[in-house]
């Protein structure tokens, strides 16, 4: 009897869907652990305000590397090894930085877990669109991107109270432990891959479809969809402990670490994009939560923390619901080596993560917080536009 893909009736289904739930839990979880630490690793390294963010933007030079090696990998190895390596991976740095009071090595040490953790977002999306039916597709990369949510939630605001009621080499253990539970967990639950059909052809020819894909106009214009949305979002994020730790907030960490809880409304905006964008335009799905996006970060240039807190709830379910509908439209547009294009969808998201964490420095400087919100929310808002006009004119529909 010929196998068929699953679907959301099949219980094979919810088992992949669970077992990449909770691993994209770990993994963004300790990706995004060090954002609301950087005010502490100033005060305890005596690093700059710019350098802080290292912690988090070579994390993400790791991953960018990562995810090109191991996007070319997966397509040849199969897609659970690399998901299961990556958790193992990434776990062992979280017990090893707390031991060392040298700043240099913690970047190391963040540079390595970086490329560890790409193993998951370097072959997750391509197996699910290999064992996932079509029409349950999009629910299943919704769940799987809203965990990335609520681990990059939980991973920052578990940090900040820990750090702030013990110490943040307690919460770095923490993690830790976390990643080996969920390791256990996702070797029990993850089926084999069924369809996976592994690449006889030589690098030369994966060389090749990485070009390729980058000669597509549609897939152009997702990836850098990607950069400049990860660009401000992260922006936003890296700045605002710095900014409420001040007068006149002069919030303690714990508190700062609260306002992580707005990634709660990306938990329920993305699997809600995916059944809104089933019954209307994706394109046009897409174009909204970009500009609630931006809507949310103005609202945060209000004085008071009321408002902060609802701008930043309004910028994070903006923000998922384009960000789901993005990244599962990349395997839309390609019928070959969909490992290399998700990897290199994701490369240009997490560029934009890597500058937003390190390049805004100079801005956060000379303008405050008003300079930086307003650049930040229309840097995406004028390139969705710019898309829109683009696909109007060729009159070509786009992913």
């Amino acid at each position: 009897m010929e196998q068929r893909a699953y679907t959301i009736k099949d219980s094979y289904f919810w088992r992949i869907t669970l077992s990449l739930a909770l691993a994209s839990f770990f993994v963004f979880a300790g990706m995004y652990a060090v954002q609301p630490l950087f005010p502490v690793f100033v005060k305890e390294f005596g690093v700059p305000v710019s350098a802080s963010g290292l912690a988090l933007s070579m994390t993400i030079v790791g991953l960018i590397v990562g995810l090109i090696v191991l996007g070319f990998w997966s397509d040849r190895s199969g897609r659970t090894v690399f998901i299961k390596l990556s958790l193992a991976g990434a776990s062992i740095p979280f017990l090893l930085i707390p031991l060392s009071d040298s700043f240099l090595l913690l970047i190391v040490l963040r540079l390595l877990q970086g490329f560890a953790l790409a193993g998951l977002p370097a072959a997750a999306l391509a197996y699910l669109s290999e064992e996932i039916d079509r029409r349950s597709v999009h629910v299943a990369t919704a769940l799987y991107i809203s965990s990335n949510a609520l681990g990059g939630m939980v991973g920052r605001v578990m940090t900040g109270y820990l750090t702030d009621h013990f110490s943040w080499e307690m919460a770095f253990y923490v993690l830790a432990v976390l990643g080996l539970v969920i390791l256990v967990a996702v070797m029990f639950m993850l089926p084999t891959s069924r369809f996976f059909a592994p690449s006889q052809l030589p690098f030369s020819n994966d060389l090749k479809a990485f070009i390729f894909h980058l000669k597509n106009p549609s897939l152009l214009l997702v990836f850098g969809l990607g950069i400049v949305l990860q660009f401000s979002f992260t922006g936003i994020w890296t700045y605002l402990p710095f900014y409420l730790e001040a007068p006149p907030f002069s919030l303690p960490l714990e508190a700062i670490s609260y306002m992580f809880f707005a990634y709660g409304l990306g938990v329920i905006g993305s699997p809600a994009a995916g059944w809104v964008a089933g019954r209307f335009s994706l394109r046009t799905v897409r174009f909204v939560g970009v500009i609630v996006m931006a809507v949310g970060f103005l609202i945060t240039l209000g004085s008071a923390l009321w408002m902060i807190v609802v701008g930043l709830c309004v910028a994070c379910l903006g923000f998922f619901t384009a960000h789901s509908l993005t990244a599962s439209s990349v395997a839309e547009e390609v019928t070959h080596h969909k490992g290399s294009a998700s990897s290199l969808y994701l490369v240009s998201y997490y560029i934009g993560v890597a500058l937003g964490s390190s390049v805004l420095g100079p801005l956060w400087s000379s303008w405050g917080w008003s300079g930086l919100i307003i650049l930040l929310a229309c840097i995406p808002a004028v390139y969705v536009v710019m898309i829109r006009l683009f696909q109007s004119k060729h009159q070509k529909p786009a992913s």
